[in-house]
Order: C-alpha cells, then structure tokens, then sequence
C-alpha cells in the first residue's frame, strides 16, 4: 500500500466521520469499532489495497503505536487532578497491580490448558493483553479535570499505570521463551532492574520533570505576559519526549514517566491556583466571553498576571493537542488492525478472549478491588470496561522485534490481534448504554 493510498484512506475516514458525525453520534458503537470496519474494507477481504501481514509491518508499527500511547498517557494524566492520597486514587492502584497480574495469570492459564499452547507462550500472551488500553477507552476515562468519578477515575488510573507496569511482565515472557524456562542466569536482574528500579523511577523521573517545567512555564508566561501567543504543543511534545528519552536512558519504563509527566504538570497548576477546586482550564475558559475581536482576547490575556489563567490557558491547549493526535492516531492503527484481520484472524481467540471480558477480568475486579468508596455495581462496571487495544499492538511489535520467531511468534501475531479486534468490537457496542444507564442511575440517586 502505497502513500498515495494511505494519504486516501486516512483522508476519506476523517471526511466520513466529519461530515457523518451527527449520524454517527447516535449509533450504539463507538468510532474505533467504525474504524476496525473500514479496515476490513480496505484489506483481502475488502479491496484489496492491504496486502501486508504484521511481521512484515512490526518495525514501523512498534513507534507509531509507542507514539500514540505516550500521546495518550501523557493526555491522560493531565487530567488526573486529585492528590495521590485521595481515595479516589486507590481502585487505580488495586486495576494496575493486582488485577492485572491476575488478569495475565488468568489467560496464561486459559491459553495452555484450554488451547494448548506452551506455558512460555501463555504467558506472554497474557503479558501482551494485560494493559488496558489507554487510547480506545476515552469513552470510560475522565472527561475533564474536573471529573472526580470514582468508576471513570479508576479506569483512567489504570490505564496510564499498566501500560508501563505490563512491560517488565512481558519482557519476563520473553526471556523465558528464549531461555527454554531457565531463570536462573536472569530471573534476579530482571526483578531488579524491571520492577524494583524501573517501575519507581519512571514515575518519579516523570513527575519531578512535569512539574518543574510546568512551573516554570507558568512563571515565565505571567512574568513576561505572553500566554496567549506561546507554543503550548510544543511544549507538550517536549515533556512526552524528555519524560520518555530520561527514563529510558537510565533503564526506567518511559511509558510511566509520560503519564506521570502529565500528572506532575497538572499539579504545577495546582500549586499555581493555590490547590483551588476549580480546574484553571475552567477559569481561563470564560475570559473570551468577556473580550470582544480576537485581537481584544489575546490582549486581554496576555496583559493578565494571573497566574491561574496562564496556567488554564496552558493546560486547555496542551490537552486539545493531545487529543487531535490521539484521534488521528487512533484512526491510523485501529484501520491497519482491521486490514491484517484478514491474515491472521484465529478462532482460538473467541473463547480466549470471552473468557478475559466475561470471567477473569471482572471476577478478578469484584474480588481484588475493595473499598467503601465504590460499590458492587461500581466493581462490576468497571470489570466490564477493560478494553483491549493499541497498548497490546505495541507490546506485540516489540516482541517480534526483539527476538520472537517461527510458529510462536504467528501464534502470538493471530491470538493477540484477534482478541483486540474482539475487545474493540464487544466493547464498542456495549460502553455507551452501560454508560448512559451508569449516568442515569447516578443522577436519579443524586
């Protein structure tokens, strides 16, 4: 497939899904499940302009989908507001950690004993599916800073944690495979560097460095009263792409620095309005309807030496960046998974993945996440909302570019792209009416 064809395909879905949008709105599925469709469309069984299996693919593939969860994790912990001893912290914490190791132990199992496959290979399989992905589940993630949500708070926790958390398990998986299950030459380095070393620093790296910076950049755009003509994307890239290249560089997992970047720039506007309950994005919102032309606007603002608006001003844009690329992202390889379906569908993977979302998931939900602040409704929901999706691309690439061969690896390759296209499928036609009856129910009780 050439560009000429790729520069069609992405353009012709953007001028579907704008021009059909208010359609669109109203069908009971969401927009990645649309995407999926026009990749069938667009491949073998379609017409035919995909012609390409994921092998042939993986080098590029592993960056483009690296790319589109660092954009999204960093996104997503900008909008994570509360302090990390909130309550509302602790169902993230229980989702990224003990249900996800349960979750991998639960498809290791169901992948050997019910399907067959070697105890090396399930296990990766079920590293590979473990994170929750944090670029399809939007739907199901904190609309804003402002959205305290215990369920959407959760899931949104989850998703930025495990996305980097499932990497040391899935380099376990890996080495295992090349070691023909003999750890004793790896097994301590590897729970050293991977999870002792790696998992903290990648957060504190992250953190210190979005916070920093993100006071700094508060700072200078008050004092020198320029907020509303700075580049706020690129300094949204340049966190993504310090956080990451900072933590990898010193052998921590650059996926949680990202997320942790975004949630230390969102407490830099916190310390800047003075841990107000108000987002400062919400406060800097109302200045253009007090101004008149642009040109008043932007004078307006950038005379300002509030440094709550600056910040507001900061933080809207940065998020409304990371979400055009989020979304273009999405579009790109969520039509590439429907395009390969045709190659590497397996059958295998309807029970396998049927058991994930129906028994293991949220079983494993139910009875790990505890805790007044959610109830049993809550719990189930949320068990439920456990998309699999471009974070399990990612890891699929990189296994296959760092050592994954022969029948294993198309094994891998058919099991995890099916059970995605599963995920984004059953998930897709379910979240907004559970959604929707969540909400309603929660403003009949308010």
């Amino acid at each position: 497939m050439s560009f000429l064809h790729w520069m069609a395909v992405l353009g012709s879905i953007l001028l579907i899904l704008t021009l059909a949008s208010a359609y669109l709105r109203w069908l009971p599925v969401s927009t990645s499940t649309l995407y999926l469709i026009f990749g069938l469309a667009i491949g073998p069984l379609g017409l035919g302009l995909w012609q390409m299996k994921f092998a042939e693919v993986a080098g590029w593939l592993e960056h483009l989908a690296e790319i589109a969860v660092l954009v999204s994790l960093f996104s997503g912990g900008m909008k994570l507001r509360l302090g990390f001893a909130d309550p509302a912290w602790r169902a993230a914490y229980l989702l990224a950690g003990p249900v996800m190791l349960a979750c991998i132990a639960g498809v290791a199992l169901v992948s050997h004993y019910g399907l067959g496959i070697g105890i090396g290979l399930s296990m990766l399989i079920g590293a590979v599916l473990a994170p929750t992905d944090p670029v399809l589940a939007s739907l199901v993630q904190v609309n804003h800073a402002g959205d305290l949500d215990r369920v959407r708070y959760g899931l949104s926790g989850e998703a930025g944690f495990n996305d980097g958390v499932a990497f040391p398990f899935v380099l376990f998986a890996l080495l295992w495979l090349q070691h023909d299950g003999d750890s004793s030459s790896w097994l301590t380095g590897w729970a050293v560097q991977r999870l002792l070393w790696a998992v903290p620093a990648g957060l504190l790296i992250g953190f210190l460095l979005g916070r920093g910076v993100g006071r700094a950049a508060i700072y200078l755009r008050t004092r020198h009263r320029d907020a509303a003509i700075s580049p706020n994307d690129f300094l949204a890239m340049a966190l993504i792409a310090l956080s990451y290249w900072l933590a990898e560089t010193v052998g921590a997992l650059g996926f949680l620095a990202a997320f942790a970047a975004g949630i230390g720039l969102r407490h830099a506007e916190l310390d800047s309005s003075g841990n107000s309950s108000v987002p400062a994005e919400e406060v800097a919102s109302a200045i253009p309807k007090e101004g008149g032309s642009l040109d008043e606007i932007k004078e307006q603002v950038s005379n300002t030496d509030e440094p709550k608006v600056v910040a507001g001003l900061l933080m809207g844009e940065m998020l409304s960046f990371g979400d055009i690329v989020e979304r273009v992202l999405e579009v790109l390889l969520v039509t590439l998974l429907g395009a390969l379906l045709a190659f590497h569908w397996d059958w295998r993977a309807v029970p396998l993945g049927l058991a994930l979302f129906c028994v293991i998931r949220p079983l494993s939900v139910v009875m790990l996440v505890r805790g007044r602040a959610l109830n049993e409704g809550q719990r189930w929901l949320m068990g439920w909302f456990g998309i699999r999706g471009i974070g399990s691309l990612y890891y699929l690439a990189y296994v296959l570019n760092h050592g994954l061969q022969g029948p294993a690896a198309q094994e891998a390759i058919g099991l995890t792209l099916s059970v995605v296209a599963l995920s984004i499928a059953v998930h897709g036609l379910t979240t907004q009416p559970l959604l929707d009856r969540y909400e309603r129910r929660k403003t009949n009780r308010g």
